[in-house]
């Protein structure tokens, strides 16, 4: 763990100052969110820490994210579907309803984090920096988690309420109902070519550079298929030399690798560091790992035997990514989230939520989508060779795409990507059909769940939204 990022986390002690139980939360975040509060560098910084802190969160990057990410997909399942009242366990076979803590989290939790971003970027302009640049990269940082926050929840939910400024008022916003998908994404856009703009060439450990938000937008473009668009921001972060893919894939995760050359954006956790009294340690290292294995161990996110099966012989990412411990319980769990010596539930493990391979990846995607095959094929046998594989034998475009898809599922397994990947790839309800019915369960799933319900405390609170068809 580096220096600066213990000074992170002494910062965001300021957390407890943040607090809010309107669903939306949309409210000020604290009375001392006033205008006589931010007043200085000093004052907006620590405000600027709790947007960091949120992203901690276990209804967002901590847990919820990477759960809603994996379990919704065919590689991962609940071992025990009744777990924490079935959160996790709904995910497995599509009966996720409103009131699933889930649900409520992932939208309470982001939108608290909007909420804050706002406040800075509202707050920021009036306040003097020393240093002009780095008030500058400020502002984008900010743009870039609102964008990331808002990407999540129109993935998740679809249209979803759009709010770009500071909220002064409970009231300020209820009653505009959901904002059509299409004018969230063009919010995202612009913020992430704000934070192109404004953000540092140069990456800072926990915080995205310039790199990151290039990434980012090519990902939000390449959802939308905009192909051409896409191609232009993964290759301005390949040509940019600042990233490379690790050296093996052994040298990725843990706390030991730790601001590697992969990483463009992390969400940063420490074991056996207290903050107001809190834990900073992570709980995915212990939930997701099969029960009994450890304490509090819930076997959330767990591989399937299939997905282990399906690896090619040779292959290093099936010893260093999964393991399995057959004394106890003989599922296999995700090693990319460690557990702490020093409790369970305070893994330090960063979640990494942009790194290298899965720029490389989605930049073969787009390249073999534009008539780019060859290029595509250079840029998956990258991932390939790092793993231990000889090249692909994928020639056609049609290949070549599948040999990509099928490489993602190796190489992020666990993170929290298979089910976005399915569902822009548009077959996802074809992919868990058929998952279904080869495993003989009697599930079957349509278009309507491609997204989640909206929280039902969300619906009470605000007539204004309407919920989901199929929910």
């Amino acid at each position: 763990m580096n220096f600066n990022k213990y000074i992170f986390l002494i910062v965001v002690a300021f957390l407890g100052l943040f607090s809010c139980e309107d669903e939306l939360d949309i409210v000020p975040i604290t009375e001392k969110a006033s205008n006589s509060f931010y007043s200085n560098e000093q004052e907006l910084e620590s405000a600027i820490a709790g947007v960091y802190a949120q992203l901690q969160n276990g209804g967002l990057y901590e847990l919820d994210l990477i759960g809603v990410g994996e379990i919704s997909g065919e590689d991962s399942f609940e071992e025990i579907a009744a777990n924490d009242g079935g959160r996790f366990g709904q995910l497995d076979d599509f009966s996720t309803n409103a009131g699933n803590d889930l649900v409520g989290d992932i939208w309470r939790e982001s939108y608290r984090g909007i909420q804050r971003a706002n406040t800075v970027l509202n707050r920021i302009t009036d306040i003097e920096y020393a240093n002009a640049s780095v008030k500058t990269n400020r502002i984008g940082e900010m743009k870039f988690i609102r964008a990331l926050l808002y990407f999540n929840l129109v993935r998740l939910y679809g249209d979803v309420p759009l709010v770009i400024i500071e909220t002064e008022s409970p009231f300020d916003f209820f009653g505009q109902g959901r904002t059509p998908a299409a004018e969230v994404y063009t919010q995202i856009e612009t913020d992430l070519n704000d934070a192109i703009s404004d953000l540092p060439v140069d990456k800072t450990a926990g915080k995205p550079a310039r790199g990151a938000a290039q990434a980012l937008l090519g990902d939000v473009l390449l959802t939308q298929g905009n192909f051409g668009g896409a191609l232009t921001n993964f290759e301005a972060v390949i040509n940019s030399n600042e990233y490379s893919l690790a050296a093996s894939t052994s040298e990725i995760f843990g706390e030991a690798n730790e601001g590697n050359s992969e990483i463009l954006f992390e969400v940063q956790f420490a074991s056996g560091f207290l903050v107001d009294g809190e834990n900073e340690g992570s709980r995915a290292g212990s939930q997701f790992r099969p029960s009994g294995t450890t304490a509090s161990a819930k076997g959330h996110n767990l591989p399937t035997q299939a997905f282990i099966d399906s690896f090619e012989a040779g292959d290093t990412r099936l010893n260093d990514y999964v393991a399995v411990d057959p004394v106890a319980n003989p599922f296999y769990f995700s090693t990319k989230y460690e557990i702490s010596p020093t409790g369970a539930d305070d893994g330090g493990s960063d979640h990494l939520i942009i790194r290298y391979a899965d720029v490389i990846l989605k930049y073969a995607e787009v390249l073999n989508e534009n008539n780019q095959t060859a290029d595509a094929i250079t840029q998956l046998n990258a991932v390939r060779a790092r793993a231990g594989l000889v090249a692909t034998a994928a020639t056609t475009q049609t290949e070549v795409r599948d040999a990509i898809r099928q490489e993602r599922r190796f190489e992020f397994i666990g993170e929290g990507h298979r089910w976005f990947d399915l569902k822009r790839y548009g077959n996802a309800v074809a992919v868990m059909n058929a998952f279904f019915n080869s495993t003989g369960s009697n599930v079957t799933i349509d278009e309507t769940k491609l997204v989640l319900p909206i929280p039902q405390s969300q619906l009470d609170t605000d007539s204004s939204i309407a919920q989901n068809p199929g929910y």
